[in-house]
């Protein structure tokens, strides 16, 4: 048991310089990238805007607390509901800036398959969520 908790900290303590490097760049990039950019991308089209949200969503990172005030002012800026829930179901559990460290850390084969399933099921949530609400 001792043994294995201290494994676990030289681990932790290994990836850290990786994990603080991936927070300060999602940290940037979400303070570099302005709001309004993102109600410029969207074309309202329900075919192409989970695609986009999707895509952009990947690219982003954030994370689930301010993922609900960050959709709620993206509906509020005229986003569709579709386009809202891909973007932030791939913003939190998608992320390119951080797939080196997690490729690093959990190997690259299982980064690439859990992100690639990751985006690809935000699509399809996205398209239920709609569809069970009855916004459509």
């Amino acid at each position: 048991m001792k043994q294995s908790i201290i494994k676990a900290i030289r681990g932790l303590w290994n990836a850290f310089p990786m994990i603080l490097g991936t927070i300060l760049l999602i940290s940037l990039i979400s303070v570099l990238i302005p709001k309004s950019f993102y109600t410029a991308i969207f074309s309202k089209n329900l075919f192409l805007d989970p695609v986009i949200g999707s895509l952009i969503g990947s690219v982003s990172a954030g994370n689930p607390i301010t993922s609900y005030i960050f959709g709620g002012e993206m509906l509020k800026q005229g986003i569709s509901l579709l386009a809202v829930t891909a973007f932030l179901i791939t913003w939190v559990t998608v992320g390119i800036i951080q797939l080196p460290a997690e490729s690093a850390i959990l190997g690259k084969k299982f980064a690439l398959l859990r992100n690639l399933s990751a985006f690809i099921l935000s699509i399809v949530i996205a398209i239920i969520i709609i569809l069970i609400l009855g916004v459509f």
